[in-house]
């Protein structure tokens, strides 16, 4: 399925059928370009299979890898176990050429269902050079759901990662901001209304404007410099502390981010 901005291809959905079991199948939207066609996303590399673009994934969802790849466990470090489970669709309501509305069932190891969610997504033409890509979600717990991340199950150095996830294109990073914070180190943890990703790619510079933390989250940012050596920008729901969906309560958030040349 592609987005069409302005009569431009500006981002694709795919299922993740094509995922392999230990790498947390899931939708995903990759490529993503700006108008001009620079690529802004990366999916598979070599550094990390699982890293797919733009998608929602969290590595413990009631004990089950819903991220892919080994799973942190407190005090033995990074393990691979056979705990991953995925995120499946399960039908569209509305499919346009600007965006569609889905479900799907967040499944855990056994196959069972885990969330129920329903999920949007929206490309909106800004000006000559911007684009915006809206992200909702509305997860419904079909028994109490606890979310975590490796920071929640022991990990330091702030890897509290896992919800919204975009792994940025090859390139350099020019800039990371979010309000008066600088760089990684700074940005890393924040829960600033915006973090803006000024980058390179293809030769060509871009600029990602990230919006719509909700409570509770806080921005998980890796640069290409970085200690860990991968660009990625996520809005992470259990940074500091595992997130509770209480059984048949929905929980709703949402993400905006604004593409430019």
């Amino acid at each position: 399925m592609e987005f069409m901005v302005a009569g431009r291809v500006v981002a694709e959905y795919r299922s993740g059928a094509e995922v392999a079991p230990t790498l947390g199948p899931r939708p995903y939207l990759h490529p993503i370009r700006t108008l001009a066609g620079t690529l802004v996303t990366d999916a598979m590399p070599d550094d990390h299979r699982w890293h797919l673009g733009l998608s929602l994934a969290v590595q413990d969802v009631n004990r089950n890898n819903l991220w892919g790849g080994r799973t942190y466990v407190r005090d033995q470090g990074y393990t691979w176990l056979d705990d991953h489970g995925s995120i499946t669709g399960e039908g569209f309501d509305e499919v346009g050429s600007g965006g569609f509305a889905q479900r799907l069932a967040w499944r855990g190891t056994d196959g069972k269902v885990l969330l129920a969610e329903r999920r949007t997504m929206t490309a909106t033409y800004l000006d000559e050079r911007s684009w915006m890509l809206e992200l909702g979600w509305w997860l419904t717990a079909t028994q109490t759901v606890v979310l975590g991340s490796p920071a929640t199950n022991g990990r330091p150095g702030g890897a509290g990662y896992g919800g919204c996830f975009w792994r940025i294109a090859p390139g350099a990073n020019l800039a990371l901001t979010a309000g008066e914070l600088v760089g990684e180190e700074q940005v890393n943890g924040s829960a600033e209304a915006e973090l803006v990703w000024r980058g390179e790619s293809g030769g060509a510079a871009y600029t990602l404007r990230f919006s719509g933390l909700g409570s509770g989250d806080r921005w998980f940012v890796r640069t290409s410099e970085g200690s860990t050596g991968y660009p990625g920008v996520c809005a992470a729901w259990a940074y500091e502390h595992p997130r509770l969906i209480e059984a048949h309560e929905t929980w709703h958030g949402r993400l905006r981010v604004v593409i430019s040349d």
